[in-house]
C-alpha cells in the first residue's frame, strides 16, 4: 500500500531501473509516516563510503511527539539494501551517469519501505515530447468512450 509518490521523479528523469529498500526510522517518524506526514518532492539519494542515504525527505512530526526528543524533520535517514545491490548501484551512479531518486513510501509487511530508480536525468525536449504522448493517450481514450 502507497503512503506517499513522488510524481516530480517521473517528469524529471527517465527511471530504468527500480529496487526497494529498507529505510532506518525512528519512532516518531514511523508515526508520522503512518498518520501521511510525508512528503518526497525535494528527496535524493546520495552514496556515501559505500552506503545509501536518503536526503531531503521530510516528515513532519506529530504535535504529540515525545517531549524528550527533539524530531528533525529533514534529517538523513540510511536506506538498508544488500551489499551486492549497493556495489552495483555505486557502479552505475558512478560511472554511467545515472543518479538514485526515491519513488514512494509505501508499507510491505507492516514496514516502511522507499521504492528507489535508477534514472536518468531528462532534457528540456524530452519533458515535452512525453507531455504530447500523455495528452495524445488522454485525447485517444476520450474519443474512444464518445464513440
Amino acid at each position: 500500500m502507497s503512503i506517499v509518490d513522488n510524481r516530480k521523479a517521473f517528469h524529471d528523469y527517465f527511471i530504468e531501473e527500480r529496487l526497494e529498500a529498507g529505510l532506518c526510522l525512528e519512532g516518531w517518524e514511523v508515526k508520522a509516516i503512518r498518520a501521511g506526514r510525508a512528503q518526497l518532492k525535494e528527496a535524493y539519494v546520495v552514496v556515501l563510503s559505500g552506503e545509501l542515504w536518503l536526503l531531503g525527505a521530510h516528515i513532519s512530526p506529530l504535535p504529540t511527539a515525545s517531549t524528550h526528543i527533539n524530531p528533525d524533520p529533514t534529517r538523513t535517514r540510511k536506506l538498508l539494501l544488500h551489499g551486492a545491490e549497493i556495489g552495483r548501484l555505486v557502479g552505475q551512479v558512478e560511472r554511467a551517469g545515472y543518479t538514485l531518486i526515491p519513488l514512494n513510501l509505501h508499507y510491505a509487511r507492516s514496514r516502511v519501505k522507499v521504492e528507489i530508480g535508477l534514472a536518468k536525468g531528462k532534457k528540456q525536449h524530452d519533458k515535452r515530447e512525453s507531455e504530447k504522448a500523455r495528452d495524445w493517450l488522454r485525447e485517444k481514450q476520450r474519443l474512444l468512450r464518445q464513440s
